[in-house]
């Protein structure tokens, strides 16, 4: 999965008409605000060069906000610090977010050109989505078993190193670091005198991971990392009086920092964490939930139906498992089949290094296949990176990471190497598609590159668009010559039944009051994945409410308007200019999608 969150977290996080599935009404932007008195409306190019100035000074505001946005995005204004995490500045930010709001209602929409409308309606959507969770104060909800401050030093990773000035950035955001770990501290705090904090069994992984910053000397910190090599840019001056200052920074104030904050959080909050898994366990729990359903999926669907949805879905994709193990002349049970495929050596690397080399290769060798299904490829590179060590052992198979807004840091697809025994073979090739290309990469790098839409458009993290996008670019992989090995094609079945799993668990966990014990015990029993993933998995869900069940129903949104394309085109129809329709409005509410491809439709028809 791509993160798709850079706000308070760690950026990197973040996004048919089957019947069954009904109307997106909540993504559907909202007719414009009534007047009292008819006010005049302005020439056209007055009126965009309005909406366009408070598209870029939301934007603007919201780098100087975050600078690890910031940092994420390739902006490297920001790159010597840290949000502000004081209660005041996050109040001036929800005041902010409002204001955006009442400023674009003074632009009137009928004064803008068609496609300046659609801007307009999915800046106003953003924004209202925003103002309708503040009340929930997600940001106590921040911290999880694979985000936060506890590595901090990954954010490293997206920054540029090239010059000395770039260590100098790196060594004064380091300088800072203690006054934001308070910060956190005390928004942490804050959360827990209201009840509003993440489950105690999360919280638990953490406090081992924040001991992986608890060192002895600054050599040994995950901060010293990028100290230990330079580019040939810097001098050899340079370099002992960058080590020796980062051997000060890291001793003085990094390490005593990370102290303080651990016991805190290990004497303070820990102790005052929720023992339930589900959301539903805090105040306005239900509402919440509900909230960030609507947010994820942009639809109304509730809860109850989503989770029929994805028990519809396990049975199916069942049915295609056991046609699979009828083909290799397996005659156990389908649990008995599971147990194989997680305990046979013949599907796993026994090293790191074998491991990284399939997965490099595989990425490699779909690129050559995608002119087959594109009219329209990207210009962005993107690499293969593993995950940092300091969160490899409690986060996902896989993750995205996308490139900078100036095109100098490619895009790059992360590869747990961590425990080589427990990441089967059989699932090197649908994930690489997921996360690389045709998935993530594809996706994400032709929104960035169509200079002609304002940024919060070529930037926009709509999940239910974007994993919608990556989990139907898995049953791609069919027409780029992968999946030929029977194992193969349980692997892409594994995939597709894990995420049909998500719209069961996460809806259990967070509205039918499931045990984390529960859904673990139902991922097992549906899904070929080892142990190691369906814990990290669940933990994930269970931290991350809603974000689970974007998967599915975007993909089923996108086959269902595939369906709809074949049906009505026939002979018409170019699997290459629709994929190119579905993928030139950048990340879109999946209603918005839907419309914008039956025009489509109607202009090839």
């Amino acid at each position: 999965m791509r993160s798709t969150r850079p706000p308070l977290r760690l950026a990197c996080a973040f996004t048919l008409a089957l019947p069954l599935l009904g109307t997106a009404a909540a993504a559907t932007p909202p007719a414009a605000p009534a007047r009292s008195a008819p006010v005049a409306t302005p020439a056209p190019a007055a009126a965009v060069e309005r909406l366009h100035a408070l598209f870029e000074q939301a934007w603007e505001y919201d780098l100087a906000a975050n600078p690890l946005s910031a940092t994420y995005y390739g902006d490297r204004r920001y790159d010597d610090r840290w949000p502000d995490l004081s209660p005041a500045a996050r109040e001036s930010h929800r005041r902010h977010e409002r204001e955006v709001l009442a400023r674009l209602a003074a632009i009137p929409r009928d004064a803008l050109p068609p496609a300046e409308q659609l801007n307009h309606d999915l800046f106003r959507w953003m924004y209202e989505d925003r103002v309708a969770a503040q009340r929930f104060r997600p940001e106590y909800y921040e911290m999880s078993a694979r985000e936060g401050v506890q590595a901090l030093n990954e954010v490293s990773e997206l920054m540029r190193f090239a010059g000395v000035e770039d260590y100098e950035r790196w060594l004064v955001r380091l300088e800072r670091l203690p006054a934001y770990l308070e910060q956190y501290a005390a928004m942490l705090r804050e959360g827990a005198r209201e009840g509003r904090t993440q489950p105690r069994v999360l919280m638990e992984r953490v406090l081992l991971q924040l001991a992986m910053q608890l060192v002895d000397a600054p050599e040994r910190s995950p901060f010293w990392a990028r100290f230990t090599q330079f580019p040939d840019a810097v001098p050899a001056a340079e370099r002992e009086r960058l080590q020796a200052r980062a051997r000060t920074v890291i001793g003085d104030a990094v390490i005593p920092a990370y102290r303080s904050f651990e016991r805190f959080f290990r004497e303070e909050y820990l102790p005052a964490t929720r023992t339930g898994a589900g959301v539903w366990d805090t105040p306005e729990g239900a509402a919440y939930y509900a909230n960030r359903a609507r947010h994820f999926t942009t639809t109304d669907l509730s809860p109850e139906r989503i989770h029929e949805l994805g028990l519809a879905e396990v049975a199916r994709i069942r049915a295609d498992m056991q046609k699979v193990m009828d083909e290799v002349g397996f005659r156990g049970t389908l649990a008995e089949f599971f147990t194989k495929l997680r305990t046979d050596p013949q599907f796993y690397f026994q090293s790191p290094d074998e491991l990284f080399r399939a997965y490099v290769v595989t990425a490699k060798q779909i690129e050559p296949e995608l002119p087959k299904l594109f009219g329209r490829l990207y210009r962005t590179p993107f690499g293969v990176r593993p995950i940092p060590a300091t969160s490899a052992p409690n986060t996902t198979t896989a993750y995205y990471s996308g490139p900078s807004l100036d095109g100098t840091r490619a895009g790059y697809y992360y590869v747990n190497l961590y425990r080589p025994e427990v990441r089967p073979k059989y699932e090197i090739e649908v994930l690489t598609v997921h996360e690389s290309v045709p998935g993530h990469h594809l996706q994400i790098a032709l929104a960035q590159e169509q200079g002609e839409l304002p940024k919060f458009r070529r930037f926009a993290g709509i999940t239910a668009y974007i994993e919608g996008w990556a989990l139907y670019s898995e049953v791609l992989g069919y027409d780029l010559g992968l999946y030929r090995d029977p194992y193969s094609r349980f692997g892409q079945l594994t995939y597709d039944m894990w995420r049909a799993v998500r719209l069961v668990v996460d809806t259990g966990l967070h509205s039918k009051r499931w045990t984390r014990q529960q859904a673990i015990d139902y991922f097992k029993d549906n899904a070929a994945k080892t142990e190691a993933d369906i814990v990290n998995e669940i933990d994930r869900y269970i931290g991350w409410p809603g974000q689970a069940l974007a998967y599915k129903i975007g993909q089923l949104k996108i086959l269902e308007l595939r369906a709809k394309a074949e049906r009505e085109l026939g002979a018409k129809f170019d699997v290459r200019a629709f994929h190119d329709a579905i993928l030139e409005t950048g990340a879109v509410p999946l209603d918005v999608l839907e419309r914008h491809v039956n025009d489509w439709i109607a202009t090839r028809r």
